[in-house]
């Protein structure tokens, strides 16, 4: 079996049953975070702008540019997905996937957009707030809270993925 250099690098565990492969952590964990953001981003972006109609990606202009900003958050999410499936054909393709490490990368990349979004987006810059006419309280702790608990969760995944690669 022929595997590339870019394959070979990684200094991740054996992969089990082929002794001369390793997996490659960095790319199993980009596939996942990569999906987890695209997947997140697509919440958001249907339930909460399309279905609910809370708000848009940018709400400080007109709904014309409104709309507009929710097709560029569309095409980004479309390329976030892509790029996470090439990741992981990558690593499915080259028997190094470590879906320990996917796991983890996917609910940190969900997590990771949640609480950028809820602080970043509505609570630094100001592009959108989470609804409009209501207090607000009670949905940005929601939102952040959400976010938080799908990072940590992914944290502790990857602590665990990385335990057991040490055997521990």
């Amino acid at each position: 079996m022929n595997i590339p250099p870019s394959q070979r690098r990684d200094t991740g565990p054996v992969t089990p049953g082929l002794p001369g492969l390793r997996l490659n952590i960095r790319r199993s964990r980009m596939s996942g975070a990569l999906l987890g953001i695209a997947f997140m981003a697509g919440v958001d972006e249907i339930i909460f702008h399309q279905v609910l109609g809370w708000h848009h990606f940018y709400d400080r202009s007109t709904p014309a540019l409104g709309l507009v900003s929710d097709g560029l958050l569309h095409a980004a999410e479309l390329m976030a997905i892509v790029a996470g499936i090439f990741f992981l054909v990558d690593v499915l393709r080259a028997q190094s996937f470590a879906p320990a490490y996917f796991r983890a990368g996917l609910f940190l990349g969900l997590g990771g957009f949640q609480l950028f979004d809820g602080l970043v987006n509505h609570k630094v810059l100001h592009a959108h707030q989470i609804r409009y006419g209501v207090p607000l309280l009670p949905y940005d702790v929601t939102w952040n809270l959400a976010g938080l608990l799908l990072l940590l969760l992914g944290v502790v995944l990857h602590r665990q993925a990385s335990r057991a690669a040490l055997g521990r």
